[in-house]
Order: C-alpha cells, then sequence, then structure tokens
C-alpha cells in the first residue's frame, strides 16, 4: 500500500474534497436511508437484526443498527445494515464494478462512529465520499484480478476497512494489515449463483462491511493480513494514482426502481411505450424483450419470495405495464398473485442481443416490443434505465423517491427531519441528531417476519 493512498484516506477533509463531490456524498447517503426504511419490515432484515443483536452482541464499545434501537457491536451493527440495505434492491450502483459502494459503506462508517464516540458530521461526510472513492476502486480492481464475478461484498470489505483504520486514527502499518485482513477474509461469493437462485444472500454486502470493520479492529489489536492483491499489485496500480484527483463518487447510478439493474432498461421500455400510446395491460397479448445476457438470467416469472422479484426480469417488467410504476409494494409477496401479472410474466419472451452483451457493462440496454392483442406490435428502440452517470436525475426526483419508501415506515415528520439533517450535513452541526432518527426503530421494527 502506498503511502499517497494512507494520505489520502487519513488526511483528506471536507475542505478538500470538491463541493459537488460533498453534495453527492449527501445525495447517496439520502438514497441509502430511504432504501434502508424501506426494506426495514422485510424478512431479511428482521432475521439479520435479530441476528447480530443476539450472536454479535455489544462489548465495551457498541452501536445501535439501522431503524432498529438496538445495540450491537460495531461489527454486528455493520453486518445487519448492510444487509438491511441490500434487502431493497434500489440502492446506487457503478457499472464498472457491477455492484454497489454505499450499500456497506454507510453502514460500516455509521457503526465505527456510533461505536468510538465520532459525531464531527465534517468527518462523517467526508469518510462517506472516501469510501465511495475507495470501494469503485477496489470493486474494479477486483474484476480486473479474478476471473469470476465476486459480489459487492469482496470489495466493499476493503473500504469498509479503510474507512475503520481513519475512524480508529491507525498509522500508516496497521491500515496496510487493516486492508490487508480484509481482503483476505471479504466474502469472495460468485455473483451469478445468486442471480440463478435468488435467496437473501444476495449481494454480499453485509458480509463484507462486517469483515472489513472487523478487520480495523483486528489490525488496531495488533493482527496482520496479507497485502492486498486489489490495492498493491501493479495490475491495479493506474487505478489509484488519481485519488483526490478523479472522483469516483460522481461515477454511480442512481435506481428508480427497487430490482436488479440489469432488468431495469426492459421495464424503462415498457412504462415508456405504455405512457407515450395510453396503453393498459388488457391491450397486450404479450411482451417481447431483447437484452444482454446477464439480464436473460434474471430469469424468475413468478417468484414466491421478494428475492425472486428482485433478482427478475420478467416479472417487475410485467409490473410495470399493469400498473405504470415499480415500487416497493410491487416486489413483496403480497403482489404475487396478481393474475394479469401473472398472465403477462409467463407469457413474456426474452432474447438476448451480441451487440448489447459487447456494450455490458459500461452501457445495460435492451429493447421491448409490445405485440397488441388486435395484431400491432409497438417497439421501444434501445433503452437504457434512468439515472445514469451521464444522464443524472433530478434532486426533486431523488428526493421523490426517499420520500415515497421512507414515510410509510418512518411517517411524515421523522422523513422530514431526516431530510433536512442530510442537507445539513458538513456544516459543523455535528451528526448526533442524524444518528439518532436513523437508528431509533420503526413501528414495527422488532416484530417477527412472518
Amino acid at each position: 500500500m502506498s503511502s499517497a493512498f494512507s494520505d489520502f484516506l487519513h488526511q483528506t477533509s471536507v475542505e478538500s474534497i470538491p463541493d459537488e463531490m460533498l453534495d453527492l456524498g449527501r445525495q447517496w447517503l439520502l438514497d441509502l436511508l430511504g432504501v434502508a426504511a424501506g426494506a426495514s419490515d422485510t424478512r431479511l432484515s428482521h432475521i439479520i437484526r435479530d441476528h447480530a443483536a443476539e450472536h454479535f452482541a455489544p462489548g465495551r464499545r457498541s452501536a445501535r443498527m439501522l431503524f432498529d434501537g438496538r445495540a450491537a457491536s460495531p461489527v454486528g451493527a455493520a453486518l445487519a445494515g448492510g444487509m438491511t440495505i441490500d434487502a431493497l434492491d434500489g440502492h446506487d450502483g457503478h457499472k464498472l464494478t457491477k455492484g454497489h459502494v454505499g450499500c456497506g459503506v454507510l453502514p460500516s462508517l455509521l457503526a465505527l462512529c456510533e461505536a468510538e464516540g465520532r459525531t464531527d458530521d465534517r468527518d462523517f461526510l467526508a469518510g462517506l465520499v472516501l469510501g465511495y472513492e475507495i470501494g469503485t476502486r477496489a470493486g474494479i480492481a477486483l474484476h480486473r484480478t479474478a476471473p469470476d464475478y465476486h459480489t459487492s461484498g469482496a470489495w466493499v470489505s476493503i473500504a469498509a476497512a479503510a474507512l475503520g483504520a481513519r475512524v480508529l486514527g491507525l498509522d500508516e502499518a496497521r491500515t496496510r494489515e487493516a486492508i490487508g485482513i480484509a481482503e483476505y477474509h471479504g466474502p469472495r461469493s460468485q455473483m451469478m449463483r445468486c442471480i440463478d437462485h435468488p435467496t437473501m444472500v444476495k449481494d454480499g454486502s453485509g458480509w463484507g462491511a462486517m469483515a472489513g470493520v472487523s478487520a480495523a479492529y483486528l489490525a488496531a489489536d495488533g493482527f496482520t493480513g496479507a497485502p492486498a492483491i486489489t490495492v498493491e499489485s501493479a495490475d491495479v496500480a493506474d487505478l489509484w494514482a488519481d485519488l483526490g484527483r478523479t472522483w469516483r463518487i460522481a461515477e454511480q447510478y442512481w435506481k428508480p426502481y427497487p430490482v436488479c439493474r440489469w432488468a431495469q432498461p426492459p421495464l424503462q421500455g415498457v412504462l415508456d411505450l405504455r405512457a407515450a400510446h395510453g396503453l393498459t395491460s388488457d391491450a397486450v397479448e404479450r411482451i417481447e424483450i431483447t437484452t444482454f445476457h446477464q439480464s436473460r438470467r434474471l430469469a424468475t416469472r413468478a417468484p414466491r419470495t421478494t428475492e425472486e422479484a428482485q433478482y427478475s426480469t420478467a416479472y417487475p417488467t410485467a409490473v410495470a405495464l399493469v400498473r405504470g410504476r415499480v415500487a416497493p409494494d410491487d416486489v413483496m409477496e403480497a403482489s404475487f398473485a396478481d393474475p394479469e401479472i401473472r398472465r403477462l410474466a409467463e407469457g413474456m419472451t426474452v432474447t438476448e442481443s451480441d451487440d448489447y452483451n459487447a456494450a455490458f457493462p459500461a452501457r445495460r440496454f435492451a429493447s421491448v416490443t409490445l405485440v397488441l392483442k388486435d395484431g400491432q406490435r409497438i417497439e421501444s428502440g434501445t433503452t437504457e434505465a434512468k439515472g445514469d452517470p451521464e444522464a443524472p436525475v433530478s434532486s426533486d426526483e431523488v428526493r421523490g423517491k426517499f420520500h415515497a419508501y421512507a414515510a410509510p415506515k418512518l411517517g411524515r415528520d421523522r422523513t422530514d427531519a431526516i431530510e433536512l439533517a442530510v442537507a445539513g450535513l458538513g456544516g459543523g452541526g455535528g451528526s448526533a441528531a442524524l444518528f439518532d432518527l436513523v437508528t431509533a426503530p420503526t413501528a414495527h421494527a422488532n416484530e417477527v417476519a412472518a
């Protein structure tokens, strides 16, 4: 690990980060908190928070879990927070990492700061931005150096460990050990296994957060680790050479819908056709999708769990045509019995295009044809999902999504208060009030999930 890496991690402050990047940090924070609130009633979130409370009980250090109220160790709080956000696939992501930085970075940073009594809002905001810078580069580096496609947890562990080293004030040598421990213990889980068989393991983000926070505390106690290939290898030196000059937080995409990003181009194509032609689903005989290979692998037609619905191309695309939206409630179990959605999902054709495959992962393309009952064929043309960094959505859309996800779980007053607290980060007012708002339980936080 270079001295430049250590200096960037430990010496960067809000004063040295461009205002635009600080604004993006606030934006991604608000979005992540909305997704976490929206996911708080999922069975996945209930199970992992109960698990953390039982098996990661606090010792001398403790941190409250996101939207739960109960204390766990900082390692357990990071685990529970990462998996809660991952329970609803609506959080920000990055094309070249084929994954999600913030999902693991936010709960790790929150747990570390609370456990160590660090409530400087300027340092918290700077740390969040740094987590995106390190996590994004680590993700690209892993994809460059490993032959298989691993989950976000495999590389977000490095970002979590780096933030732990920063919060704990580790020197350069122990920071290097923390990064090495995290890379070695990070969950090298194979993503396509969960794509083919969607379950609660999902993108590994919570496990990566847990491994990274644990690595920082182990390094602080003198535990040693192997040098991190994704940071120190000559093959990836170029990715780390521009720290502080190129800001990777600006490369993240925003998700308008709580399903896998690979399913969103055809979903968007259907919504566009529906709006342009004033269509309702009863006029449509079937939907034909042409997409890229990874999107076609999201093959579930009749989901039994929310995980299967979120890792599907056919199901949310059918929802979009029937309801004109895809919101959190639409990918929960109560929606699965709708006969019109089932008809369209089961009758859909999904094929892949060589051109779309060649463009992936830098671009995610799909095209949609609606075959009407009167024989007409209406085509979308090549479509991409909304929210890519090249065509960012407005702040009003980001705020609107936050309120749509959070208010049903938290109430309007608390949702408004979180938005105000996030907007004020970096002004020197401290972060204790925000921490209280996002760790207090929801109305049903600790009830046993059905």
